[in-house]
């Protein structure tokens, strides 16, 4: 066995300096969820509910129906779970419907959709075939369209855009088998050689990286006379001489997902296909990702909206003691969950993705809770269906079809969605990417306050500024709007939303005073109190979806669409919402997390490992973590192009 690859040897401080510097900076236009973390509800933002305009309600539309059609005649979603692959011939016909292109300029060849009917396009395709949803996704919102939509040359968009938009596929390369979320350090590397790159380097799960026809690349650039260096995104075409895909992987979900290990050995770049500038790879991933994610609570809401169709039907086929399953109290109160969580989940998301559309607001933090939110709860929503259908819920679809009942794949469902979670910044991550931004007002003014290597001098600045910072803003969070009876009467009709937007106003004010006792009571270690900032975020998280909920029902009703059956949906979310948001609040202070951290010192020190007694373990022999040594490739290319 080779030697272990050399990774970077890098600092808990450096490693947050590189993440750091990859952040937006700057707040240039305004933002409703990080005023909500603020403590200031700013309702206006969002209401009223943005909409589409109608020539691209018309274009979305055609296509939808296009793709419905499809989805319905051409996807055989159970022989995509059988075989473990999408067939070449689905494929090609994505192409020819345009799919590839959905979010591609009209003038590029693409279809020019928005983001509110890509994603209804998305939650479409990816109820028909998970797997199909993430091919698609993992091109358009984080592969080569995106991010050269927003950084790329014109020359480049030229180049790679129109083969997009309609034949090839692309695929978006960060993860190194020992680097996931700690980008700092990445070990593929990038090395100027003339009027090119040499890339060297191993990436693992890349995500359509089996049939992809191009691929994005973060790989490091060394530090040189006349060159910065740093991590850096390059377009590379995947059938380039020394790129090598030397394993497609297997996963518990999504079977019919492309996706690999690639090796790179020697692998020329030309520098035109350098994407920004030097050390600029990390901020074009992280800013791609700021509406790419919006991609994946998409098909959440498919998933959700699948879900409540499959508890209604056999709800209420399904009789046990007399009556239908669905009226016994316990069976109904989750049907409940799953349709109120449904539509605040929507809610979430096409609000977020109309405000993408206008480029008014920004929306970081508005897409990073979309994706939070909606990958937790829509887990959530298929484990309760799996419940309301017992043993059924258990059986796979092929066993069921085989002794003569409906082929429902509501395992299946639970596998694929389980990876969201995972996924474009695992819930983790993401508590801790919401928290920094949350509380970016904080650090901006006090930071220098909780950073031991600042001088005396700079603390004292920093004591300044914050003491005129804090003497404005906290007397802010004593009383507001939401103790006013009267407030947000708009939305009071024959089932009154306005208690809850007054709830949200007021726990706004208690979520940003408490973030503030926190940084006072913490200071410099606050950063490592993730228990506490995770819970700050889905308490934000759940404000979020309340106050979307509620616009989006007073939106329906406006225009006479379900309007009365929105407020019932938008009232029983918003309850539910609120015995959560109060269990949170209980747990922002009285928790095991100390606790918890003595046990994780026992256990990693074999304190405890007397308990392990009495099991055998099944797994196989080898490292925990794969060799990624740069080098030729010793595998066979399972690349397979779909041409």
């Amino acid at each position: 066995m080779s030697a272990p690859p050399q990774q970077p040897t890098v600092t808990e401080r450096e490693a947050r300096q590189v993440a750091e510097a990859a952040r937006e900076q700057d707040w240039h236009k305004p933002s409703f969820a990080k005023e909500l973390f603020l403590g200031r509800f700013r309702l206006d933002l969002i209401h009223p509910h943005p909409m589409p305009a109608d020539v691209d309600a018309q274009r979305g539309e055609e296509f939808l129906a296009k793709l419905r059609d499809f989805c319905e005649t051409k996807i055989d979603s159970a022989r995509i779970e059988r075989e473990a692959q999408i067939p070449d011939e689905t494929i090609d016909g994505l192409k020819e419907l345009g799919a590839l292109g959905m979010k591609i300029d009209t003038k590029y060849g693409g279809l020019g959709l928005t983001q509110v009917y890509y994603n209804k396009a998305l939650a479409l395709v990816g109820s028909a075939s998970p797997a199909i949803g993430a091919l698609l996704s993992a091109h358009q919102s984080i592969g080569v369209p995106q991010p050269l939509k927003q950084f790329g040359t014109q020359e480049q968009k030229d180049a790679f855009l129109p083969r997009c938009a309609r034949t090839d596929i692309s695929a978006f390369l960060l993860t190194e088998p020992d680097v996931g979320s700690d980008p700092a350090r990445l070990a593929t590397t990038a090395v100027r050689d003339g009027d090119d790159y040499i890339l060297d380097g191993v990436k693992l799960w890349t995500t359509n990286g089996v049939v992809a026809d191009l691929l994005v690349v973060m790989a490091r650039v060394p530090k040189s006379e006349g060159h910065k260096g740093g991590i850096t995104a390059f377009v590379v075409e995947a059938g380039s001489e020394g790129i090598t895909v030397e394993h497609r992987n297997a996963f518990m979900g999504l079977r019919g997902l492309e996706n690999g290990v690639t090796r790179f050995h020697q692998v020329r770049v030309p520098a035109a296909n350098r994407i920004g500038p030097e050390g600029a790879g990390l901020k074009i991933a992280l800013t791609t990702l700021n509406t790419g994610r919006l991609s994946l609570p998409a098909m959440c809401v498919g998933a959700g909206k699948w879900c409540l169709k499959i508890a209604r039907e056999w709800s209420a086929a399904r009789e046990q003691w007399g009556k239908p399953v669905a009226l016994h109290e316990a069976v109904g109160s989750k049907i409940s969950f799953i349709a109120a969580t449904t539509f605040a989940l929507e809610a979430v998301l096409d609000l977020s993705s109309q405000m993408a559309d206008e480029n008014r607001n920004d929306i970081r933090i508005e897409a990073a809770l979309a994706k939070l939110y909606g990958s937790e709860m829509a887990w959530l929503m298929a484990d309760e269906l799996v419940q309301i259908r017992g043993g059924r819920g258990f059986e796979t679809a092929e066993s069921l079809a085989a002794r003569g009942e409906r082929a429902v794949p509501t395992e299946q469902i639970l596998r694929d969605l389980r990876i969201n979670r995972i996924f474009e910044g695992s819930t983790e991550i993401m508590h801790l990417l919401i928290a920094r931004e949350a509380v970016d007002a904080h650090l901006s003014v006090a930071g220098d306050l909780i950073d031991p290597e600042k001088s005396l001098s700079d603390k004292a600045k920093a004591g300044a500024n914050a003491g005129v910072f804090y003497a404005k803003w906290l007397p802010k969070l004593v009383a507001g709007s939401g103790q006013l009876p009267n407030s947000f009467a708009e939305f009071k009709h024959e089932v009154d939303l306005s208690p809850h937007l007054r709830y949200v106003e007021r726990s706004a004010r208690k979520l940003a005073r408490s973030t503030f006792y926190a940084m006072s009571r913490w200071q410099g270690r606050m950063e490592t109190k993730q228990g506490f900032l995770g819970r700050i975020v889905d308490i934000g998280a759940e404000l979020f979806a309340m106050s979307a909920a509620c616009v989006r029902a007073e939106l329906l009703r406006s225009t006479d669409d379900h309007g009365r059956e929105a407020y019932q949906l938008a009232d029983v979310f918003c309850r539910q919402s609120r015995i959560r948001v109060e269990e949170l609040f209980g747990r922002l202070w009285s928790n095991t997390d100390d606790l918890d951290r003595t046990v994780v010192k026992g256990v990693l020190s074999g304190t405890y490992t007397w308990l392990e007694e009495g099991v055998v373990d099944p797994s196989g022999e080898g490292p925990w973590i794969a060799d990624a040594t740069p080098g030729p490739s010793e595998r066979e290319n399972v690349h397979r192009p779909i041409r």
